[in-house]
């Protein structure tokens, strides 16, 4: 009955608090930029807005177009229930590791890929083309940054290693850690589809990635898209502080600590949000043909990181 309560609890925390995590970012990047911005709330009412719209399908859409919201929000979800939030008693964490939730990702890239292309849509055949060539060279970095904490702790276990690394904290200030974060963060950014990689807030067809691979959908179906998009960008920083920045996961169900882990996770990720804004508004989106240059930096950090860890073990 336990677990069924914290499968519950885990899954309407992702799916409530990632709009507010987008909203906050957004509005950190108005504040930045000398704007008033939307209101932090902006995203819900977009969610609600197209969940009571109709959607418009093309006529040389499949299954596939129809599935795909589906499958790229229940995947994404599932990947949430694998990963530390506010709490190392993560739901489902004895069924699969960081390589579950880098296929889970996977999954519902590769459906998103398959819905740009299926409308026989030039702008959703480009955006599928540019994201799997994105993925190619993030994935890499992803899982090699992660190995490397994996490594220092003896297990694959994102739950494993959060509670591991609780204990531990010394290991966040050694060179293998460092390195490791700062090839993460930088996946952070380009999974999440900010600038420098993507650009969010444009339609521009010169620029778009993720957004041209959902520029046929509309409505309810648009609305799991996007919600699915928050989500992954949730679920990364989830592991960005529970991971990098271990302090305050609540290892007991017990008044006093849920509440002090609620106040020291949401601390985390307000400095995350505002993280990722301070870098979009430094930096401008670059050319689609650099944006191998920056992630194979990102995997060149988490190459080195994970070099470090198995010198320095041995």
């Amino acid at each position: 009955m336990q677990k069924i309560i914290l499968i519950a609890v885990q899954v309407l925390l992702i799916a409530a608090l990632s709009p507010l995590v987008n909203g906050l970012t957004k509005k950190f990047k108005s504040w930045m930029a000398g704007r008033r911005g939307p209101r932090i709330l902006q995203p819900y009412y977009n969610l609600a807005k197209l969940l009571r719209k109709d959607s418009v399908v093309s006529e040389h859409a499949s299954w596939i177009f129809r599935a795909a919201p589906w499958i790229v929000f229940s995947a994404t979800l599932a990947a949430g229930l694998l990963v530390p939030v506010w709490s190392v008693l993560t739901p489902l964490h004895f069924l699969g590791d960081v390589i579950v939730v880098a296929y889970l990702f996977g999954l519902a890239r590769f459906f998103m890929a398959l819905a740009g292309l299926d409308t026989a849509s030039a702008f959703g055949g480009m955006g599928s083309s540019r994201e799997m060539t994105v993925a190619a060279l993030i994935e890499p970095a992803f899982l090699v940054a992660l190995f490397s904490i994996g490594i220092q702790f003896g297990s694959m276990n994102l739950t494993a290693i959060a509670r591991e690394a609780s204990y531990s904290l010394y290991h966040i200030f050694s060179p293998a850690f460092v390195l490791a974060f700062a090839g993460f963060f930088i996946v952070l950014i380009a999974e999440s589809g900010r600038v420098p990689v993507d650009n969010p807030d444009t339609h521009l067809e010169l620029t778009m990635i993720h957004e041209a691979m959902i520029l046929d959908y509309s409505g309810k179906r648009l609305a799991l898209m996007e919600w699915g998009s928050y989500i992954k960008q949730f679920i990364l920083i989830c592991i960005a502080v529970n991971l990098f920045a271990p302090w305050g996961l609540c290892a007991e169900l017990t008044v006093s600590g849920i509440t002090a882990a609620a106040a020291l996770f949401a601390g985390k990720v307000i400095l995350c949000a505002f993280c990722i804004a301070a870098v979009e508004i430094l930096n401008a989106k670059v050319r689609l043909f650099r944006v191998p240059d920056l992630l194979t930096v990102s995997f060149s950090f988490s190459f080195l990181s994970f070099l470090y860890a198995i010198f320095a073990g041995k």
